[in-house]
């Protein structure tokens, strides 16, 4: 794969969610990431979280399974795992033995609590992470309970994200001559972390811990959605005073002496009523060819099936098709290491001879592997 982490092996030890969002960024981006499978285990094409990968299929619980994986990450500049700790050191596959093998191995650890701390062992899922964090309390309306943003907020954004810069960041310092080791990735700090303005708000005062009442959480009648006349829904962020303004004037607001009260929080409830009522009294399109592509901070809210048909998504190609399915284009773009097209996932095991073929295993060999189960 073409792109900035070309010439990168990393070696994912196959599971959900943030793992393989972890995978697919490094594998957008250039590297070769080889999944290790379990025997019988499936993979489906149109996956985006599985895509542009190498797939080898392992009994790692046998001795012989062990055995080759850990030749395999003898050639790798990282790893990446996403059990609970503790799970591969039982395997014979803990970083302490890898990194012995191989002193430049990265080895990432992906976890939801992280590898230390009372929760260490409990199971749990991105709406627990983000609760601890303190993440969730901030996202709902006024009164309501707290609503989970899917799961993007701590499997993907604290948790996968997290982990491929953690890993690109250490790769560099082995780049730069220093030593492999571990990273520690849960997704309760990685979602902590991505509240950090809120808390430099809190701080400054500008940050009630209540949800639905802030600047940035709908309380605010210039930083919210809103119903149109045909039940879809746009977006308005008017923070900056010409936003506002050019907002004010655009729906002739501009001599509603009310609406000089931006930033006051007491009059937001009033203002967003009379906002909502005027959003509401026209259909979506409407308010898109009266305010699209201007300074307002508008968009309207699209749907999953809408979305890669506008017209700037389109122009951008944001969306692209890879087996015969529409998902997200890698993300960022460069300007001298441009990535290649995603490859859909692999079947399970369908790089297994190759990539025991790299590593010297001739084909009687691999067919008495493959004969006593430790491949498939």
């Amino acid at each position: 794969m073409a792109g900035p982490l070309s010439g990168i092996r990393i070696i994912e030890l196959a599971g959900i969610g943030p793992g393989p969002f972890c995978g697919m960024m490094l594998a957008d981006h250039g590297a070769e990431v080889i999944r290790v499978e379990r025997i019988g285990g499936r993979l489906r094409a149109t996956d985006p979280l599985s895509r542009s990968r190498k797939s080898i299929a392992v009994d790692m619980k046998s001795p012989q399974g062990v055995a080759l994986i850990r030749e395999l990450a003898r050639t790798a500049d990282g790893l990446i795992e996403g059990f609970r700790p503790g799970v591969t050191e039982r395997l014979g596959l803990g970083p302490e033995v890898l990194i012995a093998d191989n002193p430049k191995l990265v080895y990432g650890r992906m976890t939801g609590w992280g590898q230390t701390g009372p929760y260490a062992q409990a199971a749990g899922h991105d709406i627990n992470y983000i609760a601890l964090s303190g993440a969730l309390h901030t996202i709902g309306r006024p009164g309501m309970k707290p609503t989970p943003p899917v799961n993007y907020l701590g499997d993907f954004g604290g948790g996968g994200m997290m982990l491929a810069f953690g890993m690109v960041s250490a790769l560099l310092a082995v780049r730069n001559g220093g030593a492999g080791q571990v990273i520690d990735c849960a997704m309760t700090d990685g979602s902590a972390v991505l509240t950090g303005m809120t808390w430099g708000f809190k701080a400054a005062g500008m940050w009630k811990d209540e949800a639905g009442v802030n600047l940035l959480d709908t309380g605010a009648h210039f930083y919210d959605t809103f119903a149109c006349a045909d039940g879809k829904f746009i977006s308005i962020g008017s923070i900056e005073p010409q936003f506002y303004a050019l907002l004010r004037e655009t729906l002739g607001l501009a001599d509603d002496a009310a609406f000089d009260a931006q930033m006051d929080p007491s009059q937001w409830p009033a203002l967003k009523e009379k906002l909502g009522a005027i959003f509401a009294s026209k259909p979506r399109d409407h308010w898109c060819d009266l305010m699209e592509a201007t300074d307002i901070c508008f968009a309207p809210v699209l749907s999953l099936a809408d979305a890669p048909d506008h017209p700037h998504n389109k122009a951008r190609g944001t969306y692209i098709e890879v087996a015969g399915v529409t998902q997200p284009a890698p993300a960022p773009r460069y300007s001298k290491t441009p990535t290649d097209p995603p490859r859909p996932a692999p079947k399970v095991g369908a790089d297994s001879d190759g990539l025991l073929g790299e590593l010297g295993y001739g084909t009687d060999r691999i067919a008495e592997l493959r004969a006593t189960g430790t491949i498939g």
